[in-house]
């Protein structure tokens, strides 16, 4: 009897053990999925649309406004054309030309403020893919804890199975209460109980990649081939320096920034008058051919009520642009040495786990099955001591989750691999 109890404490100390892979499903590469994802993402493609329509704004805010091109006649005597053309000096015929230029400059700062809007898209495309990315690896890292939960639980069932049937015998043959089968039985239906949420957790996650993924609803989808996570080899600091460069978020500010900024120059600039340079030809009959010039300037009549809260309003978004640079550099901050403290504490709970935790446990639990198997001590230490084996493993893939998310989600805020 002592080798099927032996096997319990040795199956409660294997953290490393893998689940064995379905021959129906292959393993998911995460590697694959994120460029399932990127390709496939109806809101990865928006923001590029986004994107692409913005760099086609700059060429058409510095262009020429479109020319006016007039014709007409003017007759005596008859309304219809050509009535009094040749005898009356007031009878032609002919067309004109408009052209509105602005003042000299002002095109120019237009198409930089189209291009500075361009950048900050180009920006919130690369902050979406990175989101993207961020989603893809989390779901993946909780569908690889929730197989190797599962893969736990399911062990631990079939040794659980057989403590119980260890028990029914002790129990037949006088050695042990009817409640002993009775707490065997309940232990092993609360370990059915957490197998049930894990698949419904499995059928959510599973449900949520395939959104990501852009496939149809119900689509099979492989197992994950979870590994033990790599330390992370960057110091808080180094974390801080890639943000501060990379982070798609912060550059997009600062491009809003330069935008403001050129804007504000614009608005300084739009007290000085546009004007319209006018050309016609006009025939006369047979009398002379009549020109006609004109140079027609907008003078800014309106400056108090227009142009001078113009420049106004400019500075205020100036201002705010840069303190919401300085509000999202001291959130980032804290979210990156919140989420560094996190993989921190994850990582040294996992060690201890690994190297301390689970394996004390596991010789606690296999000398009480032996003091069991003696009568020395009750069914419920054996229990208990199960259990909090059992918690421990648990616990240990859920700090490995821990971390494996802090760790994605430093990738987003640093816009670095990590």
């Amino acid at each position: 009897m002592k080798a099927p109890l032996g096997l319990l404490a040795i199956g409660a100390a294997l953290l490393q053990a893998q689940p064995a892979p379905r021959k129906a499903a292959p393993p998911l590469i995460l590697e694959e999925l994120i460029r399932e994802a990127l390709t496939q993402s109806p809101e990865v493609t928006a923001a590029q649309k986004r994107y692409e329509a913005a760099r086609l704004r700059p060429s058409q805010a510095s262009s020429l406004p479109e020319t006016m091109f007039s014709a007409g006649w003017n007759s005596s005597g008859r309304p219809w054309p050509g009535a009094g053309m040749g005898t009356e000096p007031i009878a032609n015929a002919g067309f004109m030309l408009t052209q509105e230029f602005p003042f000299p400059g002002k095109r120019k700062l237009r198409g930089e403020v189209a291009e500075s809007e361009a950048k900050a898209e180009f920006e919130l495309y690369q902050a979406a893919q990175l989101s993207l990315v961020t989603r893809v690896k989390q779901v993946w890292h909780r569908l690889g804890y929730t197989e190797l939960a599962e893969e736990v639980l399911r062990r631990n069932e079939s040794l659980l199975r057989r403590l119980l049937r260890i028990t029914e015998i002790r129990y037949a043959s006088g050695k042990a209460a009817q409640q002993d089968v009775f707490k065997s039985q309940t232990q092993l239906s609360i370990l059915e109980t957490k197998l049930v949420q894990l698949q419904r957790e499995r059928a959510a996650r599973t449900a949520e990649m395939l959104s990501l993924l852009n496939r149809k609803p119900g689509s099979e989808l492989g197992r994950v081939a979870a590994e033990r996570p790599k330390p992370l080899a960057r110091s808080l600091e180094d974390l801080f320096a890639l943000a501060k460069e990379r982070s798609p978020m912060l550059r997009r500010d600062e491009k809003v920034i330069a935008r403001n900024q050129i804007a504000l120059n614009l608005a300084r600039k739009d007290v000085y008058p546009d004007y319209s340079v006018t050309g016609g030809y006009y025939n006369m009959g047979a009398m002379p051919d009549m020109y006609m010039f004109r140079v027609d300037f907008k003078l800014p009549t309106s400056w108090f009520r227009k142009q001078r809260p113009m420049v106004a309003e400019s500075s205020a978004m100036l201002a705010e642009s840069r303190q919401m640079l300085a509000a999202n550099a001291q959130s980032l901050a804290f979210r990156i040495q919140d989420e560094y403290l996190t993989a921190q504490t994850a990582e040294k709970l996992m060690r201890l786990y690994e190297e301390s935790i689970v394996p004390q446990g596991s010789l606690a639990l296999e000398s009480s099955l032996s003091s069991y198997e003696t009568g020395a001590v009750d069914l419920l230490s054996v229990l208990m001591n199960f259990q909090t084996v059992l918690d421990y493993q648990m616990s240990y893939y859920e700090e490995m989750l821990s971390y494996s998310l802090a760790v994605a989600r430093l990738e987003e805020l640093t816009g670095a691999r990590l």
